[in-house]
């Protein structure tokens, strides 16, 4: 009997040592995917590391009566509602949160918040991805025009941009709040001179009121719209908005950068609004009526995220926008919900 409770033991040492070597290995493997049987592998192992370890996500699957064993294809996968970053606090493991990112929200609003265990992960998630989509930071002039996300704590946005802009090591680059003078002044000189590429990345009520102040005709320039109105305009259709913006910038194309402050990647859209994912993300797009239904392409419904990076939260996001998924994976963004707070967020308090 000794030598049995000893194998026993063993067995199960043997066991989680395994376990935490493999987590190690899956978050060593997280930003170097390539191929979609890679992704769906290590999504599986993520998704029944934070079924088992994540209070919040493994409550929510036992009040679906789901078996999180028998997951065994992303299809199958609960989405946890974006909404429950607002009322719990999600967290994988034993992890303590070393930074905590919050939305902006409407007045009044309850703020949704990240706590984020690890932020040397997002900081390699989104250097990373803006190297795909970007090339080096190094070769750029950033400026960014965050007025709504300047004037709060707590915004995963204004972190991201101030490391690129820190590390793009351009003199140029920096925020600008009120003073658009020194911003128009700075791209004329960028325009000018033409030393480095120039990213100007901005809320999209901010960028409206430069062009309305300044005009500019510089084709180089990247325009990257972020957020939205933010109760500051009425908000406009996508089309007329992208119209106005090239015409005051003088570009052919407005960018966009597509992310929220429960995600620690980003997507981005080169032009027209069709948005791309780096390796580690997927959007897959869910019934309205039917959200554990998932639809196939070209056909508008729940925009559901997979974010790898975010293996100390959550990974697996069912968000309030609407949207499409094509077949080369890019993806819409066409609306959101109407009755943005789901109200089965209570399911969970005991």
């Amino acid at each position: 009997m000794m030598f049995v409770r000893n194998l026993f033991v063993c067995y199960y040492a043997m066991t989680y040592v395994f376990f935490k070597m493999s987590l190690s290995e899956i978050k060593n493997k997280i930003f170097i995917i390539n191929l979609h049987e890679e992704f769906e592998k290590i999504a599986l192992e993520i998704f029944h590391y934070q079924s088992k370890e994540n209070k919040v996500y493994r409550k929510y699957i036992e009040q679906l009566k789901i078996d999180a064993e028998k997951v065994s294809s992303l299809s199958e996968i609960p989405f946890l509602p974006v909404e429950f970053f607002k009322y719990f606090e999600v967290l994988t493991g034993n992890e303590k949160a070393e930074i905590t990112f919050s939305s902006s929200g409407t007045t009044g609003a309850k703020q949704s918040r990240h706590f984020v265990s690890d932020p040397s992960i997002y900081e390699e998630s989104f250097q990373k991805g803006f190297e795909i989509f970007y090339g080096d930071i190094k070769d750029y002039c950033i400026l960014a025009l965050l007025p709504s996300y300047l004037e709060r704590e707590g915004s995963s946005l204004i972190y991201m941009v101030q490391d690129l802009i820190a590390e793009s090591n351009n003199k140029q680059s920096g925020f600008h709040l009120h003073h658009l003078h020194n911003l128009h002044k700075i791209l004329i000189q960028q325009k000018e001179e033409g030393k480095s590429k120039t990213l100007l990345i901005g809320v999209t009520y901010a960028l409206l009121d430069f062009t309305e102040e300044y005009k500019i005709n510089f084709p180089e320039l990247i325009v990257m719209e972020t957020g939205g109105m933010k109760g500051k305009r009425k908000e406009m259709v996508r089309d007329e908005l992208h119209k106005n913006l090239c015409e005051g910038f003088g570009v052919s194309h407005i960018h966009s950068e597509y992310g929220m402050t429960e995600m620690l990647s980003q997507a981005y859209s080169k032009g027209n609004g069709i948005f791309y994912t780096p390796p580690w993300m997927k959007v897959l797009i869910r019934d309205t009526n039917d959200p554990a239904k998932m639809l196939g392409e070209n056909q508008t419904g729940g925009v559901n995220i997979i974010d790898l990076a975010n293996i100390h939260s959550c990974s697996f996001i069912a968000t309030q926008d609407l949207g499409k998924v094509y077949k080369d994976g890019s993806f819409e963004v066409l609306g959101r919900f109407d009755n943005s707070d789901i109200r089965g967020c209570n399911l969970l308090v005991s």
